[in-house]
């Protein structure tokens, strides 16, 4: 892969974000870039009346965040997501005391992986976990299954718990709020940060993406990188499928071309998504996941 140097440092300037400042925030997943630090975090930005997405440091990546939803009603609150310590999981149950005295009544589980799931056995007992059955063997508690649809009627709020179909994993799960608008979408998307596809059904994942897209949808928010403004956040849930959209075109124009996959990052050409947070760790394992798709070895996973 060709990395563009600095294109990081390059300063795209982005709407506000929700209580941000009059300074418009730099289009990045580091924290660092936006003059930041791991003490300002975690921070909760208010997307609808009782409706909040929480940023908090992703303890394996240290300068992006791992997002959660957390929706408020007169009978309780709704958690999309975990956090991958269980200390980020005691302050983020803390600090949604201080939201409201109800109780956490369900988790969903939108992503199996560790940075999302490792601490979740710090919540309090008592509460319901939803989850994919594709997901549910990696969770270290009971979950209640979600193949296609739950609705969750909590306190008045209509919350929907979607699978719109396999992308970062076999067993993606969303939070759609229909009043509010508001779509919390797991890692399906990410933003700015480069796609990782490790896990991930590369041409399946842009049909999950346009799918969300065709939503009545507000707020799109991402599992990892900042919440900016709800015009910011439909901008970057769209460029985050055209950087797909390129892995998935140069990988099969490589894999025609006869290059060896262990040969395709230096020779894939994925400007400007190589100037991306993480492009480095992320873009030979998404390659190889376009050459296995592309092989037919993908169809056995579950």
């Amino acid at each position: 892969m060709r990395m563009r140097r600095g294109a990081v440092a390059v300063a795209v300037l982005a709407g506000l974000s929700v209580g941000a400042s009059a300074q418009a925030p730099i289009r990045t997943a580091d924290i660092t870039l936006r003059g930041l630090a791991a003490s300002d975090f975690p921070r909760t930005t208010k997307l609808a009346d009782n409706v909040y997405a929480y940023e908090q440091i992703d303890p394996t990546k240290r300068t992006v965040t791992v997002n959660n939803l957390i929706v408020v009603t007169p009978e309780g609150v709704l958690i999309a997501e975990s956090q991958g310590t269980a200390g980020n999981v005691t302050r983020l149950v803390a600090d949604v005391a201080k939201l409201t005295p109800q109780p956490i009544k369900y988790v969903v589980v939108g992503s199996e992986h560790g940075d999302h799931t490792g601490g979740i056995a710090a919540f309090p007992a008592g509460i319901v976990y939803l989850a994919h059955p594709f997901s549910a063997p990696r969770i270290k508690q009971p979950t209640e299954p979600v193949t296609d649809k739950r609705i969750v009627m909590l306190g008045g709020t209509e919350i929907d718990v979607l699978f719109l179909g396999r992308a970062h994993t076999g067993g993606d799960l969303e939070v759609y709020l229909p009043r509010e608008k508001v779509l919390f979408m797991s890692e399906v998307f990410s933003n700015r940060i480069f796609p990782s596809m490790a896990n991930g059904y590369p041409t399946e994942w842009l049909t999950t993406l346009r799918k969300a897209e065709q939503m009545d949808v507000a707020w799109f928010v991402p599992a990892h990188g900042f919440v900016d403004s709800a015009a910011v956040m439909r901008e970057e849930e769209h460029q985050y499928r055209l950087a797909i959209e390129r892995i998935v075109a140069e990988g099969a124009r490589l894999h025609a071309a006869g290059t060896p996959v262990e040969n395709a990052p230096a020779a894939a050409r994925l400007e400007p998504y190589d100037g991306w947070t993480r492009a480095g760790n992320n873009a030979s394992a998404a390659l190889k996941r376009v050459y296995m798709e592309l092989d037919g070895k993908l169809k056995s996973d579950p």
